[in-house]
C-alpha cells in the first residue's frame, strides 16, 4: 500500500480561510502534524504537534526543511492506513518548500488539497486582478541580487526587519513599497513608503508581505532603447546610411564630451555647487555615448556577428574571471595587489608575450607614458620616488636653451635637446608618483585659458 502525505493549507491568516473539509480533516485525521502553530488559525484546533521545535535546533531552512520531510514521511509509513496529515500556513501549492520536497521523494505519494493563498488575500486587500496586472511572485530570501522590474511584484518572506533591509537595498531607492501586514486581522495594516524607508517597520513577522507596483529597471530601460535603434534602422533614411566606419568619429566625438561633462561634474561636486542642470548635462552626454555602443551592436546584429546581449554578456563574464577575488576564493590585501593580478590576468587570457601587448600606441603621450609607468611596476623596473623625479625635472628644465625670440606658428619638432624630454618624463613620473592625473590637469588649465580668452573677447573694446 502507498503512503501518503495529505497537504491542507490554513490559509494566510484568519479561521474564515480555512475550507469546511480542510477543518474536519484535521479534527478527524489520526495523525496530524502541523508545520508551525505561530499562525491565527492554528488556536482554533487547541493542542496540536507541529514541527516549531525543529525550527530551534535547524541550522538552515535546507536543514530545516529536509528534517521536516524525512518525519512526514517517516510517519505517513507507520501511522495507521498509512496516512499523515501536514497542515501548513497559507496554501500548500504557494510558496511552501516542503511540499515541493515531499514531491520529489519516491517513497510517498503527495495529495494537496486547495486553500486560500497569500495572493488571493493580498490582491483583494489591494484591489488588483492578478493576471490583468501580470504580477510577478518572489521569494526575498531567493536571491541577493537587485530585484528587476517589471512589476508588479508580491515579494514574501519578508519576516523580519532584516530582510526589509536587505530589500531595500535591492530596490530603487525612491520606488514605492507597499507593506502588507496582518492582513485580516484586527491589528491589518497597509501603507505604502519608500523602498529606502523599508527599515523603519520593526514589526515584521511571519505574516508581512510586500507589494512593488511596477518600475523601470535598467534591463527594461536598455531592452526599450535597442527597440528603438532597430526602428531608426527601419525608418530614419540618415540611421540605415551609417556603417561602423562612418560611425567613428562620432563615438570619439561624444567620448570626449562625455569626459567634459564629468570633469565639470567632479568640479563642481569638490567645490558644493553641482546643480540640477549639471546632473543633468553628465546624463545626457553619457546617454550619448551609450547610444554608439547600441548603434554598433545594432549594426553587429545586422550583420549576425554580435548584438548588444552579446556584448554585455562577454564584458560580465570577463570581468568575472579578472575578479578572482570577488566571484572565486583568492585573497587580495588591497587595491594594488588587484591591479597587479588584473595585468597577470590579462595576459595569460589574452595569450600575449608582453604586457605593453594590446596598448593603444594613439593615446595621448602623457597618457601613454603613465600607462607604461605602471606596467614598468608589474614587472619590477624600479620606478624612481617622488623626490628623485622632481629633482631630475627641476635640473632638466634648468639646463634648456631658449633662444631670445620665439618660434613661428609653423615651426615645430619633436627632435630636440634630451633636456626637453628629461624635463617632461621627469614631471610625468612625479605626477604619478603622487597620483595626479597631468592630463586632466592640463585639459582643466586648457579651459581656465579658454575662458581667459573669452572674457578677453568681451572686455576687449571695439576698434
Amino acid at each position: 500500500m502507498t503512503s501518503v502525505v495529505r497537504v491542507v493549507g490554513l490559509g494566510p491568516s484568519i479561521a474564515d480561510h480555512i475550507t469546511e473539509r480542510t477543518a474536519r480533516l484535521i479534527r478527524e485525521s489520526p495523525t496530524v502534524r502541523f508545520r508551525t502553530v505561530v499562525h491565527p488559525s492554528a488556536v482554533h484546533f487547541g493542542d496540536v504537534t507541529s514541527y516549531d521545535e525543529f525550527y530551534e535546533r535547524a541550522n538552515s531552512f535546507d536543514e530545516l526543511y529536509d528534517e521536516i520531510v524525512d518525519d512526514l514521511v517517516r510517519l505517513a509509513h507507520e501511522s495507521p492506513g498509512g496516512e499523515v496529515l501536514y497542515v501548513v500556513p497559507g496554501s500548500p501549492v504557494v510558496a511552501e518548500r516542503t511540499v515541493e520536497l515531499l514531491r520529489e521523494r519516491d517513497d510517498v505519494e503527495v495529495v494537496t488539497k486547495p486553500a486560500v493563498s497569500v495572493i488571493d488575500v493580498a490582491c483583494a486587500a489591494l484591489g488588483r486582478d492578478p493576471m490583468n496586472v501580470g504580477l510577478r511572485v518572489l521569494d526575498a530570501l531567493a536571491s541577493s541580487d537587485n530585484v528587476r522590474g517589471p512589476g508588479p511584484i508580491l515579494m514574501l518572506q519578508t519576516y523580519s526587519p532584516e530582510v526589509l533591509a536587505s530589500v531595500a537595498d535591492r530596490l530603487p531607492s525612491s520606488g514605492d513599497v507597499t507593506i502588507l501586514h496582518h492582513l485580516g486581522l484586527d491589528d491589518e495594516l497597509v501603507f505604502t513608503c519608500r523602498a529606502d524607508e523599508l527599515t523603519n517597520f520593526r514589526a515584521a513577522d511571519h505574516l508581512t508581505s510586500l507589494w512593488v507596483e511596477e518600475f523601470r529597471d535598467a534591463g527594461e530601460a536598455m531592452s526599450d532603447l535597442v527597440d528603438f535603434m532597430k526602428r531608426l534602422r527601419a525608418e530614419c533614411p540618415w540611421d540605415q546610411e551609417q556603417t561602423h566606419a562612418s560611425l567613428t568619429r562620432h563615438l570619439l566625438e561624444e567620448a570626449y564630451e562625455a569626459l567634459d561633462a564629468l570633469e565639470a561634474f567632479v568640479r563642481a561636486s569638490d567645490e558644493d555647487v553641482l546643480d540640477d542642470a549639471m546632473v543633468h548635462h553628465v546624463e545626457e552626454e553619457l546617454g550619448d555615448l551609450l547610444f554608439q555602443v547600441v548603434f554598433h551592436a545594432e549594426l553587429g546584429d545586422e550583420e549576425g556577428n554580435f548584438n548588444f546581449a552579446s556584448i554585455a554578456d562577454g564584458v560580465r563574464d570577463k570581468l568575472i574571471g579578472r575578479h578572482p577575488h570577488v566571484f572565486g576564493d583568492v585573497t587580495v590585501a588591497n587595491a594594488d595587489e588587484v591591479a597587479t593580478r588584473w595585468e597577470v590576468l590579462k595576459q595569460t587570457e589574452k595569450g600575449r608575450d608582453s604586457i605593453t601587448d594590446g596598448i593603444a600606441w594613439q593615446l595621448p603621450a602623457l597618457t601613454l607614458y603613465t600607462k607604461l609607468l605602471r606596467k614598468a611596476a608589474l614587472v619590477d623596473i624600479m620606478v624612481e620616488s617622488g623626490d628623485v623625479s622632481r629633482q631630475r625635472a627641476l635640473v632638466a628644465i634648468a639646463s634648456l636653451e631658449l633662444d631670445r625670440d620665439a618660434v613661428g606658428d609653423g615651426t615645430s619638432s619633436s627632435n630636440v635637446a634630451a633636456a626637453w624630454g628629461d624635463a617632461l618624463s621627469a614631471l610625468v613620473a612625479a605626477a604619478h608618483f603622487a597620483g595626479v592625473d597631468l592630463e586632466g590637469v592640463l585639459r582643466e588649465r586648457a579651459m581656465m585659458l579658454r575662458d581667459a580668452i573669452r572674457d578677453s573677447e568681451v572686455t576687449k573694446p571695439a576698434e
